[in-house]
């Protein structure tokens, strides 16, 4: 077998299948840019969290008024009989329209802290959200380098035939003027028999691979796959390093940490239902036809209202206990995450860390495998070693080689997860050509919003 174009077709560029549509080759920073635009669980996660921005008007309403507007029609008879005056019927359409006016003055500091409570929950949900773009394109790394490998793998097994091809032809020659006998031809035959066998598995998983990356970047593979590019100079120079870093930002121990802020908020909240409230509120009504002698009628009124909590049957005691159950748990899940990402950080680390000394060991053994073969087929020209010997020999080849490509998949792959691990896998740090969701724009289009149904975009 000849090596090159096998050694290095990961690393240069894998040309796909003919079922894969024509195109320009495509990079892996393209791939993602179009992952990062197009992936749907990205996409849901950030209408998400445009949804939990609305926490924050609906908690900010507490702080204005609300005005009501009644109005009412009625038609009333009424008869009366007088003895000796006989009876009389008076008819009247009673109407009247009213507006009401309230305004919370003071409620146990609930709207303040409601307030504050869905500002954390905003705070949050947007750091969940960059650990959800962060989930999506390792999806994406892993998606694209597993159609290059298996792209390099099936060109490897449909090479593997192509010779073993030719071997079976001479060994057919051979038998022809008596230099192997019969056992050599079917022992060629079957070791062709089994390479085609793997090399339709190897489609297989191709075609498994590419549905893989159209899920998660939206489109068919190109035609031809760019190499990924290193990603050295963005990961940190130490395992401490990694996880210092890691610790202090990633996103999902952020988040967590704002979920913390969230309910420790909510006890205040739960708690203010135990102080009283003041409450002003005003109100117009002008009705007619009220009655036989009232035609018109005009009201105002304004004025005050103090409510103090004595026993609400012990609803209000039961909901500040749960809501600090609840804070307890959050903090108890900000460490599990701390926990979860440190133990994340050591085993990226580990894998990637190793990934050079594999592939080095894996080309070596390739390169060892190389002058075997060619020296077992030397052998076996004279007489020293058989079909069998050969056809063996090919395979150890053969499997050194799909080896060194996984491995090579796996370092780029080992790359991306240990940027993930720590918290920096995104369109910014990758410098993805692509226009940056920023979350803030739509929290303050929304935040301050006293009136209409139409979200930002006009639907």
């Amino acid at each position: 077998m000849k090596s090159s174009g096998f050694i290095s077709s990961l690393l240069a560029g894998v040309t796909l299948s003919l079922w894969i549509s024509q195109a320009d080759a495509q990079s892996l920073d393209a791939a993602l840019a179009q992952a990062y635009m197009s992936n749907p669980t990205l996409n849901a996660q950030r209408a998400a969290t445009r949804a939990i921005d609305e926490n924050v008007p609906q908690a900010l309403a507490g702080y204005r008024p609300t005005i009501t507007a009644t109005g009412d029609i009625a038609a009333q008879q009424t008869t009366t009989t007088v003895a000796g005056q006989g009876t009389s019927t008076d008819g009247y359409f009673p109407r009247g329209v009213g507006l009401q006016v309230n305004q919370t003055l003071f409620n146990g500091f609930r709207t303040g802290n409601g307030v504050r409570s869905a500002e954390a929950g905003v705070l949050s949900q947007r750091e969940a959200l960059k650990n959800v773009e962060q989930q999506v394109l390792l999806q994406a790394v892993t998606a694209y380098m597993n159609v290059l490998r298996d792209a390099a793998l099936l060109n490897l097994e449909q090479n593997n035939v192509e010779v073993l091809e030719e071997q079976l032809k001479q060994t057919k020659d051979r038998f022809d003027v008596g230099e192997v006998t019969r056992t050599d031809v079917e022992q060629a035959n079957a070791g062709l028999a089994g390479a085609k066998s793997q090399m339709f598995q190897a489609q297989a998983q191709l075609k498994a691979s590419t549905a893989t990356y159209r899920q998660v970047i939206g489109a068919q593979p190109k035609r031809t796959l760019s190499p990924a590019r290193p990603l050295d100079k963005l990961l940190p120079r130490s395992l401490e390093g990694a996880v210092k870093l890691g610790l202090g930002t990633h996103p999902a121990i952020v988040s967590a940490l704002h979920a913390v802020d969230q309910a420790a908020l909510q006890v205040k909240v739960a708690e203010g239902g135990l102080y009283p409230s003041v409450t002003a509120s005003g109100s117009l009504s002008q009705r007619w036809d009220t009655g036989p002698s009232t035609r018109e009628q005009f009201a105002a009124s304004i004025g005050a209202t103090l409510t103090i909590p004595i026993y609400e049957g012990g609803v209000t005691y039961s909901k500040t206990r749960q809501a600090k159950e609840t804070l307890g748990q959050r903090r108890i899940e900000a460490d599990v995450t701390r926990e979860q990402v440190r133990a994340a950080i050591v085993s990226a680390w580990g894998s990637y860390d190793a990934s050079a000394a594999v592939i080095a060991a894996q080309l070596a053994q390739v390169q060892a495998a190389e002058v075997a073969l060619s020296g077992v087929r030397e052998e076996a020209k004279v007489g020293q070693r058989t079909t069998l010997d050969v056809l063996n020999q090919q395979q150890v080849l053969l499997n050194a080689r799909a080896t060194l490509i996984s491995a090579q998949r796996d370092r780029v792959v080992a790359a991306y997860t240990l940027l993930s691990a720590i918290g920096r896998l995104n369109a910014i740090t990758l410098k993805l050509k692509v226009a940056s969701y920023n979350p803030v724009v739509h929290y303050d289009q929304v935040r301050d919003k006293w009136i209409g149904t139409n979200i930002p975009d006009g639907r």
